[in-house]
């Protein structure tokens, strides 16, 4: 992490898939959510539409057209992109955010112009972001 871009930024850190299995990074009674989970929370988000219901509104963060947002649900979802370890470069800065499962590789990406999530996949090596959820 470059810290004083992320804090600058209010982005938040990113994680390796090792950080996200130690353990570490989710306060007691909480946890990284698993791929089963975060089914039930795009489920309850509407599918298709729930990318946008958990992104944070207008274009100051994202670029435009930040299609569908609404944050509706609450979630506040911020455009930090992702670390590529092979490259050691940031990814995808106000584009998207990858969120981690607490499988390794996956990931949840929202993403600028879809009102979808993705399911999609990083290397163990690589930093996205985690949002911890309460056991």
């Amino acid at each position: 992490n470059y810290e004083a871009f992320f804090i600058l930024n209010h982005y938040g850190a990113l994680y390796n898939y090792f950080a996200v299995r130690s353990g570490k990074l989710c306060p007691a009674g909480w946890h990284v959510p698993a791929t089963d989970e975060w089914y039930t929370l795009i489920t309850f988000l509407g599918n298709h539409i729930a990318g946008g219901k958990m992104k944070e509104t207008g274009t100051r963060n994202w670029l435009s057209p930040n299609t569908g947002a609404t944050n509706e649900s609450g979630f506040n979802a911020l455009p930090g992109g992702f670390r590529n370890a092979h490259y050691q470069n940031f990814q995808r800065f106000r584009i998207s955010d990858h969120f981690w499962h607490s499988e390794p590789t996956d990931i949840m990406i929202v993403t600028y112009s879809l009102e979808y999530v993705i399911h999609g996949t990083l290397s163990r090596n690589d930093g996205a972001s985690v949002r911890c959820i309460r056991n």
